[in-house]
């Protein structure tokens, strides 16, 4: 079995990825320690992304349990430093129309209603804990770009209001020109609230310093290289020493390490996304696009491109990543993504773009996110697939584990909604899982043209 999915270079963990994130992650403490000899504790998360460091946070916070996260990088390191900072609903890739048909209604406004939860917990936790990462905007503007896609996204916003009970409103073209932005592409836009933006990484470190805070262990440099057991204890063993644990949470998302257990083999579906950001814009550049909001943005595409002005007049725009993650393919996409930058924003082609990177988005085969307890082993918890919704949706998953663990009961608890209870099934033949998404992309790229004309 190999290793990774992608080419080496995309898990190169003592490198930190060149982000504007990493620049301006500011000077705070997360807390992290190096461990270098063998420990015990009751519970061990492989990954201090922000599912592992809810976990341990809210596992020591709520219920005083002795904690080690190992983390193979740095705190920040994989998607939870990376991201593009948007707090905002989603989590999966279904839709609500098509989860309601799946799993009845109510199951659809159970998870949506964690949502919405999961949105104001990463708030709470800023406010409560004195995180040092600015809140923008207070709701996510996604725009139609075709006057039928407008017709699409009404009902699709009609939908959510009287059917989930969202906070969903329409917004014409007009309106969406004269009092938040304007592109080609723009042809009216609905709005999602609660969202807001962050800055990932100084929330992911300062989730780490309140994990300490409050008694967990946190260990950078610590990947876990093998997965044995000894009775009924858990071996983590890492380059230096085994952390021993009476439980296991696998919090590593679109980096899973599915080598070490065969049981999460081919459950998950990393895809490349990747981000720049441009040197600051003067308010006369902002005005060339009508751009006067601080609310995260998408373009409510099957290929979509996220962005959103940063706090010092940045603009930060993402979209799809390379095919396999080797350097070339990385350098290629790059020169793509700044073309669909100028394609949706011709009036800022001259920008200076000061920062490029990418990152691993996790899919799963049921279009959900994954949160559970193994069947055959209900001492191994996990959680992943967020669909590029990991801000809100795995710090949630990561208090939901805590509270699972604390209640000290295996029955599924009543706040996990059913969309997203257990394992996600295993993609046939996970080998050719690069070539499913290649051709994933090639179909969402014909359906956002039939769509965009």
């Amino acid at each position: 079995m190999s290793r990774w999915l992608y080419n080496d270079a995309m898990y190169r963990f003592a490198r930190p990825e060149p982000s504007y994130w990493e620049a301006t992650a500011g000077d705070a403490e997360t807390g992290a320690t190096r461990l270098n000899n063998d420990e015990f504790c009751d519970v061990a998360i492989i990954g201090g992304g922000y599912t592992g460091l809810s976990a341990a946070y809210h596992l020591c916070r709520d219920h005083s349990a002795d904690v080690r996260v190992l983390e193979a990088g740095h705190v920040g390191w994989g998607a939870s430093g990376r991201n593009g900072g948007f707090c905002s609903m989603g989590g999966d890739a279904l839709g609500g129309e098509r989860m309601v048909k799946k799993y009845g209604l109510d199951e659809a406004r159970h998870y949506y209603a964690s949502q919405v939860e999961a949105v104001e917990l990463v708030r709470s936790l800023i406010q409560d804990e004195n995180i040092d990462s600015p809140m923008q905007g207070d709701a996510e503007i996604a725009f139609a770009c075709s006057p039928g896609h407008f017709d699409e996204l009404k009902a699709h916003a009609g939908f959510e209001c009287q059917e989930l009970g969202l906070d969903t409103s329409v917004l014409a073209q007009e309106a969406v020109r004269e009092r938040f932005l304007d592109s080609p592409l723009q042809h009216g836009a609905i709005m999602k609230r609660p969202t807001f933006g962050l800055h990932p990484m100084r929330y992911i470190r300062g989730l780490s310093a309140a994990a300490v805070r409050h008694g967990a262990k946190v260990h950078e440099d610590h990947e876990v290289i093998e997965w044995t057991r000894d009775g009924d204890l858990h071996c983590l063993r890492s380059k230096r020493c085994t952390v021993r644990a009476k439980q296991v949470i696998l919090a590593t998302n679109g980096f899973l390490p599915e080598h070490l257990d065969r049981r999460f083999f081919g459950r998950a579906l990393p895809m490349i996304s990747a981000i720049i950001v441009t040197r600051p814009m003067t308010e006369h550049e902002r005005a060339a696009q009508a751009w006067q909001t601080e609310c995260p943005t998408i373009t409510a595409l099957n290929l979509l491109n996220y962005f959103r002005m940063l706090p010092d007049g940045r603009f930060m725009f993402g979209g799809r990543g390379s095919a396999n993650g080797n350097l070339e393919s990385t350098a290629e996409n790059f020169v793509k993504l700044r073309a669909r930058f100028h394609e949706v924003f011709p009036g800022w082609r001259d920008i200076q773009i000061d920062y490029q990177w990418h990152g691993l988005v996790c899919m799963t085969r049921r279009l959900t996110p994954g949160i559970g307890m193994v069947d055959d082993d209900p001492s191994i918890l996990f959680g992943f697939g967020y669909h590029g919704n990991g801000v809100n949706t795995a710090t949630w998953a990561g208090q939901q584990l805590a509270a699972w663990i604390g209640s000290g009961t295996k029955k599924i608890p009543a706040t996990i909604p059913g969309v997203v209870y257990g394992l996600p099934g295993r993609l046939p033949l996970p080998g050719l899982r690069l070539q499913y998404i290649k051709a994933g992309i090639a179909i969402r790229q014909f359906l956002d043209r039939r769509i965009t004309g």
